[in-house]
């Protein structure tokens, strides 16, 4: 058996993603950073790995190979059940699923770099295109998840109730991708309520960005 290892890059909103989870956890892991703007996960030591060449990666003590964020949580959270991710019942494990999937379904798939840099390459797009596409995207699912975070008695401190799940989790990564393309926050007092909750837990805090040994 070996120690778990994360493939990952500082940046990356889904590697920020099952950083926190892990740390929720109580899980040690091996860091690995790929640096994507250096195309270090195109490599091919990487490719061995993980043939998709994406990030995150995690390769569990038994060399399993597990990919895609969400799968990774919902893993994690079946695997150590305390503290859960997900809640008991099944319409709040919808619910949080639900809008777990609005963020990482909807705004991440058109607004990662892959996509971005196909922009700039293919169409031209210049960095206010760029900040405008992302923005526009970031928008079009925030606007209606506010509103069922504000409308819905089952939202609390957190996305779903007092305890923090893979909802917040997702929220919380995408907010800090949106810092980077200055997205107006203001429209979105909810959820930036949430987002301001879950960075004041350990878990957030150093699992971000700017606490990986690879940040620049």
């Amino acid at each position: 058996m070996t120690e778990i290892a994360l493939h990952n890059y500082f940046r990356s909103s889904t590697s920020y993603r099952v950083r926190i989870a892990l740390e929720m956890k109580g899980l040690d892991y091996k860091y690995v950073a790929h640096h994507l703007r250096h195309g270090e996960h195109r490599e091919p030591a990487y490719l061995a790995v993980n043939p998709q060449g994406l990030v995150p990666a995690l390769v569990w003590t038994d060399g399993t190979l597990l990919l895609q964020s969400l799968a990774i949580m919902e893993f994690l959270d079946e695997t150590v059940p305390e503290p859960p991710l997900l809640p008991a019942d099944p319409l709040g494990r919808a619910r949080v699923r639900m809008l777990s999937q609005m963020i990482a379904c909807d705004i991440h798939p058109v607004n990662n770099l892959r996509v971005l840099t196909s922009l700039r390459a293919l169409y031209g797009a210049g960095d206010d295109d760029i900040a405008n596409w992302f923005r526009h995207w970031v928008n079009e699912t925030f606007e209606p998840l506010e509103k069922i975070l504000a409308s819905s008695p089952q939202t609390g401190t957190f996305c779903h109730g007092d305890n923090p799940g893979i909802a917040d989790i997702c929220l919380v990564a995408q907010v800090a991708n949106n810092q980077r393309f200055h997205v107006d926050m203001r429209p979105y007092p909810v959820i930036a309520r949430i987002n301001v909750a879950c960075m004041e837990l350990p878990a957030f805090r150093k699992a971000a960005p700017a606490n990986q040994p690879d940040a620049e």
